[in-house]
């Protein structure tokens, strides 16, 4: 049964996948630091942090929207299969079960979607020039 509106499930639900793809860019700056399978590395870091710093901006709105409307996520488990999730909003509980492969994809959209918007901001810089 459903008990959060589509746009509290919505709120919440971006704030956690953006939540786990801020993970994932912190690791991938960290592990194009560390490896030496880039040439050239500073370019991949550098639309990485941009991605990030949006990413964080946005999750920055989403917790202040979330508090307002007294919204929260907590991760109740995870196995190799589906990860568990309980979301609260003012009293009302509401379960979540995903498939990981699911939540991979999620988390990638929302990478696909932040490099793009981290492109287009540079890519406006760079048009003045030309």
């Amino acid at each position: 049964m459903r008990y959060l509106s589509e746009e509290e499930y919505a709120i919440a639900s971006r704030f956690l996948f953006l939540s786990m793809a801020i993970v994932v860019m912190q690791r991938d700056a960290q592990n194009i630091q560390k490896g030496t399978t880039f040439k050239i590395k500073e370019p991949y870091v550098e639309l990485i942090g941009k991605m990030e710093t949006r990413a964080i901006h946005e999750r920055r709105d989403l917790r202040a929207r979330m508090e307002k409307m007294q919204l929260q996520v907590v991760t109740l488990s995870k196995n190799d299969s589906f990860s568990s999730f309980l979301f609260i909003c003012k009293g009302r509980e509401e379960k979540r079960n995903y498939f990981n492969p699911a939540i991979r994809k999620k988390v990638e959209n929302i990478l696909q979607e932040l490099m793009q918007r981290a492109l287009l901001g540079s890519s406006q810089v760079h048009s003045s020039i030309k």
